[in-house]
């Protein structure tokens, strides 16, 4: 009950604020997506990159961490698609896009505050080794088989065409800057200055609550309808099946530290991103079914979070 009332739910009380200010209009959805453009083209990149350049990078690139969680993840995408296509009889875009949400966990508005309340700050440095190549190589896979599939379906589009949207998609995302840029500090050994230092912390302090709050009010938006079957098989994939490989995988077949499973276990326990919303909606296909498995599994991941915290070490 410990981990529930003062790990879980705090991080998700900002959440419900920022709903419930959507819901009774005390703010607009044109203000929420100012705010979440805000966190998400600034305020996070800078999380991100204070994170980055303060990393050990030998300690936490670690090859079984890495492969625990996206063996994990891409699983789930094989699930995600081999379900869609083959019980739910959908066409090849609409498989690709509810494999993408089986996929992509929500592994830096909810990965990190939890993992922080529950472990400390200094338990982050798996978390941000995840992060690190999450959204790019996510992003690469899912547009190379959303493209695939559109050429299936006779789009014609050349494979110099699917690379260079491709390269375009992921090079210019604010969060890739901003992770890029912390590589470049980390590897450079640069000394960093102290008022520099100060106001990367100021910026960064205010990046997760603004998001939480910002998605809150983005989760007002979507309703539960139609489509239960498949809604429940993305919710499925990412709360139970993504988590349950990755935690296997890193405490038994990589032998991996405590810090470590924690990072694998809980960044992949959590229920899918907007970005998965974001993606269908980029393609215009399946946008009901990824926007209420975000909604749905982001109120169930309350409980399964809480689970994973009692079988953690």
């Amino acid at each position: 009950m410990s981990a529930l009332l003062h790990v879980i739910l705090p991080v998700f009380l900002v959440i419900g604020f920022g709903w419930l200010a959507a819901a009774i209009r005390w703010i607009s959805q044109e203000a929420v997506d100012g705010i979440m453009r805000f966190a998400q083209s600034f305020v996070l990149p800078v999380l991100l990159f204070k994170g980055v350049a303060g990393l050990d990078l030998a300690a936490a690139f670690q090859p079984g961490l890495m492969l625990s969680f996206y063996i994990g993840a891409f699983s789930g995408f094989a699930f995600g698609f081999a379900g869609a296509r083959l019980i739910f009889r959908r066409p090849l875009t609409d498989s690709v896009a509810i494999a993408f949400a089986c996929t992509f966990s929500n592994s830096l508005l909810l990965g990190v505050p939890i993992t922080e309340r529950a472990y400390g700050a200094e338990a982050l440095a798996g978390n941000f080794a995840i992060i690190s190549i999450h959204a790019p190589l996510i992003y690469s896979v899912g547009i190379i088989a959303m493209e695939w599939a559109r050429s299936r379906e006779a789009s014609g589009q050349t494979v110099a065409a699917v690379a260079r949207q491709v390269l375009r998609g992921v090079l210019t995302q604010p969060l890739l800057i901003g992770i890029a840029c912390g590589f470049v500090v980390n590897l450079s050994g640069v000394e960093k200055p102290a008022f520099f230092l100060a106001a990367v912390d100021m910026v960064a302090r205010a990046g997760l609550p603004a998001a939480l709050f910002g998605l809150g009010g983005v989760l007002w938006r979507y309703r539960p309808e139609g489509d239960k079957g498949a809604i429940a098989m993305v919710v499925f994939a990412s709360l139970v099946l993504h988590p349950m490989i990755s935690y296997s995988l890193a405490r038994f077949g990589f032998g991996l530290g405590v810090d470590a499973l924690r990072s694998v276990t809980l960044t992949a326990a959590m229920a899918p991103g907007v970005n998965a919303y974001v993606f269908a909606h980029m393609y215009g296909v399946d946008k009901r079914v990824s926007a209420s498995a975000v909604l749905v599994a982001t109120a169930l991941s309350i409980l399964t979070t809480w689970g994973w915290l009692h079988i953690l070490p």
